[in-house]
């Protein structure tokens, strides 16, 4: 069988469309309900004639709790993807893609307002979608130059981009050394063409997406797309040819979504004045098809564009192509089904409840604080004076007649006091179908009196668990708007570009990246509380401290990795920002370089054992010195004691031999002997 024609294709797309328009007005309806209910619209419970009209606003209530904690646990990360490699090679350019994706593609794609989008329409409308596509955007400038030389004006109309609009000559005559000397100088008038193309992010309106309800995912669906109004200059702009966009039909409007698209803006449209045709809105489809248009056996993903209906003649786009460009993004998973849960749907029972309620309390609170009156007819004088009572107005009674018996006031029992306690029920109960409660929009359990720290612990981990179970389910859909920017960027960015990062200028060339690499989105959630998770952190890191302390840094057990990977950690448990703002990762060779430097020089551990034995060898050789010194001290004292007794001694001998020469010379002289005498000693 030959390839398919158009007009087979296109009969093929209609009715896939119609399929998926049924499906989508059939959704509409509890879309429009929910919408109603997040306003406070509600016109499923009317209020009474002069009777209170407040609604009860649960379901923005609860919305306005959860979504600041979702979208800050998402795009509150420094890094809000991280791409992982899949083949050897790739982790160069894994860290490449992270950085250039989250500080400079996904900001300049308005990635922030289209994830915001699609988180409050999941929350509200059980479903959220973005889609990607790679938007070139051409500027004209239009600026007067005047006073140029000749070699100006040929810089500044040199580049093709530039086309001169008027252009004048004036002669200026410049005084010199060697005399006058005539300048011409020009003035013109210039315009600027620059081309540049940029990835876009955007949420997608509900009521503008299509998709086949067989389908239980987008990569499942035979057909996904988008079913929107362009104005016919759009179109144009875009590179259609001219004369086929102008002979399209003008759009006439699709009551299913026009419905919904106005309640969504909250306000009706007046009925269109006359525009120029260039501003004439046009049907517009923009659809990826899953179709077997050679005929091969095989359906192959194509991108069609239709404008101003559905046929043959309405096709201005047929190209093969690689990816769906549609997210489908839920925060409550629904087995087997491709809606996904909603606040609304937990909540719009008890707010209708409650709406009843309140406006009962209210109107007997109303009827407490102005009774009826009672009135005996003819008995009043001036009848004003109760039905629009004044204050310090009187009431005149006819004469004759009791003012108790003319006038009395209907006695309303006081019953709402009743309704505060279902109230009070029904806000728990909101509370437990839902798990958003004061915990998950940030007010701390800690705030609650008269509770211990573990109690109010365990009231926060109960409080935040399905607000947690939202944006991990949340942020598994992301994981695919993630993928398509990388592909859209490798796709579409032909050269190097140079931007600045952390302070620096850095080139990123993506052409060379693998388009496949996969994507993790960052949530900011560990198994506990940042408290917990900084405690857990330091005990790793001091027991990380202990063994290369005890082992030193050339370990089995820590590596240079491991420690930054605790530091790492250590400032996300914090709360920061990028650890990198903080501490920088060493590169494997300065590491390498260190641990070389390190291993050259002596062993810490030798030198404190040759220290420890230079000092012992130094106190053994004082010690021995002081012991050498007291001996030869000790040996001075003897020999001072010896010469000393020895002249002692010799003077002693001395004295005697003197005595007895002197007695000698006595007893020679007078012929008598004389009584001996002893000198140091005993008598003898």
């Amino acid at each position: 069988m030959a390839a398919m024609t158009d007009e087979r294709l296109c009969a093929l797309v209609s009715e896939l469309v119609k399929d998926c328009e049924n499906y989508r007005d059939e959704l509409a309806i509890d879309r429009i309900k929910a919408m109603e209910y997040y306003d406070g619209t509600m016109k499923d419970v009317p209020a009474d004639a002069n009777r209170s009209k407040v609604v009860s606003r649960d379901v923005r209530a609860a919305i306005k709790k959860v979504l600041p904690s979702l979208i800050r646990t998402i795009l509150g990360n420094d890094k809000v993807v991280e791409y992982a490699p899949v083949n050897e090679g790739d982790e160069a350019a894994a860290e490449q893609a992270t950085d250039y994706i989250n500080y400079v593609v996904f900001p300049e794609s308005n990635g922030y307002d289209a994830v915001q989008d699609a988180a409050h329409d999941a929350l509200k409308l059980r479903n959220g979608v973005i889609r990607w596509w790679y938007e070139k955007e051409t500027t004209v400038q239009v600026s007067t130059h005047t006073g140029l030389d000749e070699a100006a004006l040929i810089q500044l109309v040199g580049d093709d981009a530039v086309e001169v609009l008027e252009q004048s000559q004036t002669v200026e005559t410049l005084e010199t050394l060697q005399g006058p000397v005539e300048q011409p100088l020009y003035n013109v008038k210039i315009r600027r063409r620059s081309e540049q193309g940029t990835p876009r992010l955007a949420g997608v309106p509900l009521e503008e997406f299509l998709i086949h309800p067989d389908t239980i995912s987008i990569e499942d669906s035979p057909i996904t797309g988008i079913a929107t109004r362009m104005r016919r200059t759009d179109l144009i702009a875009m590179g259609h040819d001219r004369d086929l966009i102008e002979s399209l039909p003008a759009s006439t409007g699709d009551d299913g979504r026009d419905d919904e698209e106005f309640t969504r803006r909250r306000r009706a449209f007046e009925a269109k004045d006359a525009v120029p045709k260039a501003l004439e809105e046009v049907d517009y489809y923009e659809l990826y098809v899953k179709v077997d248009a050679d005929d091969d056996g095989i359906a192959e993903l194509r991108r069609i564009v239709l404008a101003g209906g559905t046929g043959e003649e309405n096709l201005i786009s047929n190209d093969e192509w690689d990816e769906v460009p549609f997210a489908d993004l839920i925060v409550e998973r629904r087995p087997h089904q491709r809606e996904g849960g909603s606040v609304t749907d937990d909540l719009a029972e008890i707010q209708r409840v409650k709406t009843v309620l309140m406006r009962q309390t209210l109107d007997n609170l109303y009827w407490q604080n102005n009774h009826q009156p009672i009135v005996q007819e003819g008995a009043i004088a001036n009848p004003e004076s109760v039905l629009n009572p004044k204050f310090g107005q009187p009431i005149r009674v006819s004469q004759g007649i009791d003012a108790r018996a003319a006038l009395g006031y209907t006695m309303v029992p006081f019953v709402a006091k009743e309704s505060f306690a279902m109230l009070s029920y029904l806000d728990q109960e909101a509370t437990d179908r839902t798990g958003i409660s004061d915990a998950s929009s940030g007010l701390a359990p800690d705030a609650l009196t008269n509770m211990t720290a573990r109690a109010t612990a365990l009231i926060e981990q109960a409080g935040i668990g399905q607000t947690e179970l939202m944006v991990r389910t949340f942020a598994q859909g992301l994981r695919r708007v993630f993928k398509g920017l990388l592909r859209l960027v490798i796709k579409h960015q032909d050269r190097p570009r140079m931007v600045r990062l952390r302070g620096q200028w850095v080139s990123f060339d993506p052409r060379h990246w693998n388009a496949g690499m996969d994507a993790t989105v960052n949530t900011g959630l560990g198994a506990g509380t940042r408290e917990r998770d900084m405690m857990m952190v330091q005990m790793v890191q001091q027991l990380q401290e202990k063994l290369l302390m005890t082992l030193g840094p050339d370990n089995p057990y820590v590596s240079p990795d491991n420690l930054y990977n605790g530091i790492a950690k250590s400032v996300e448990a914090a709360g920061l920002k990028s650890p990198d703002l903080y501490f920088s990762k060493p590169s494997p060779e300065e590491i390498q370089r260190r641990m070389q430097a390190s291993a050259n020089q002596p062993n810490p551990e030798m030198q404190k054992l040759e220290m420890r034995a230079h000092v012992d060898a130094e106190k053994a050789r004082l010690s021995a010195e002081n012991n050498r010194r007291k001996l030869e001290i000790e040996r001075e004292l003897k020999l001072a004691e010896l010469q000393q007794n020895g002249a002692l001694k010799r003077y002693q001998i001395d004295a005697e031999l003197n005595l007895k020469r002197q007695q000698s010379l006595a007893e020679a002289v007078s012929g008598e002997p004389v009584t001996s005498v002893h000198i140091g000693g005993r008598t003898g």
